[in-house]
């Protein structure tokens, strides 16, 4: 038997080339039911003359939250562990279901929102919303904010990169969300595949297609990696919108209220200028919180001009803030504290 063992190799993968289905089938024991069972059914595409096309009443597109969230659209937050994205993406969507604005971001008006949480427990989530919640002028109607958590699940959080997660979520989504946030990719998107392989990414692409098809727009979480940039395959930022970068400042302390410095490293259409800001956030009265901001251009400058003044050298101060020391020299040198 073993001198013909090569033989039925050979036969056998001439077989799965002729018939990539022939593993599914020989595993679900012949039953198609059960080859498909898993899989989204397509629709037929559709070929749209040009002129149609031209000619068809499309409606421009609006921003949820001006300048980098569109409607129907794909964006993505990473950084850090601690650099404080839940605490941030928390605001964007309470922001967004309750017609505020955040960071100096408008919304133009309230949509309804679904926070997808895959991390944190019940309680400091609790804690931290109502934080938010004391800390602003502005309240989403009922409904209009709903959040999906894993200690108030009787099973597992749903997988993003299965058929059958996908759907799961698909049963329960609130009518006429606009916005869901999935914090984060790490926990919600398990799946089979390695991180940085680029095929493990395709399932949940098509799922965040799929959502703005329907009319939603997805905020994707994600952590960096040790070297600062986004975790795993960049495929992912192939059909985003917007990618913005959470970066430690200079003399952060992650013991510290979250901070951090927001730079974009990606934007398809923005409405308007995208300046960095550093945003801390800060207590307000009554034991809320909210965020403050200020360009990074406007922090930095002082940071330099407070070193310089210290008495600390350009080369000191360069290595300080990590920056080059060119710019220690053009900002002393605009603010007239250069010192030889």
């Amino acid at each position: 038997m073993s001198d013909h063992l090569p033989e039925q190799v050979r036969q056998f993968e001439r077989g799965l080339l002729a018939d990539p289905g022939l593993v599914e089938r020989i595993l679900s024991g012949g039953d198609p039911a059960k080859v498909n069972a898993d899989k989204p059914k397509r629709e037929p595409l559709r070929v749209t003359d040009v002129h149609s096309f031209l000619t068809m009443d499309i409606p421009p597109r609006e921003m949820m939250l001006e300048p980098w969230l569109p409607c129907q659209g794909l964006a993505m937050i990473y950084g850090k562990r601690g650099t404080g994205k839940t605490y941030l993406a928390l605001a964007i969507g309470y922001a967004v279901a309750s017609g505020g604005g955040i960071l100096g971001w408008r919304t133009p008006k309230a949509r309804k929102v679904l926070y997808l949480d895959g991390e944190m427990l019940a309680a400091p989530l609790q804690e931290r919303i109502a934080g938010i919640v004391r800390g602003s002028d502005r309240e989403p109607e009922p409904g209009m904010l709903n959040i999906i958590t894993p200690d108030l699940q009787k099973g597992s959080m749903p997988d993003l990169a299965t058929f059958g997660g996908q759907a799961a979520l698909s049963e329960v989504i609130p009518e006429e969300t606009k916005l869901i946030i999935v914090d984060s990719l790490s926990s919600l998107v398990r799946g089979e595949g390695r991180e940085n392989d680029a095929e493990s990414w395709l399932p949940v692409a098509e799922w965040a297609l799929a959502q703005r098809v329907a009319g939603r727009s997805v905020l994707f979480l994600h952590h960096a990696g040790k070297g600062g940039a986004q975790r795993g395959t960049s495929k992912r930022e192939d059909l985003l919108d917007s990618v913005l970068a959470l970066r430690p400042p200079a003399e952060y302390q992650p013991h510290k209220r979250a901070r951090f410095e927001l730079h974009i490293e990606k934007s398809r259409g923005l409405c308007a200028e995208f300046v960095p800001l550093e945003a801390e956030l800060v207590g307000t009265e009554g034991g809320g919180v909210t965020w403050a901001a200020r360009p990074v251009e406007e922090t930095l400058t002082q940071r330099i001009v407070k070193l310089a003044e210290d008495g600390m050298g350009k080369r000191e101060i360069a290595e300080e803030l990590r920056v080059n020391r060119s710019t220690v020299y053009r900002t002393l040198a605009r603010k007239g504290a250069a010192k030889d």
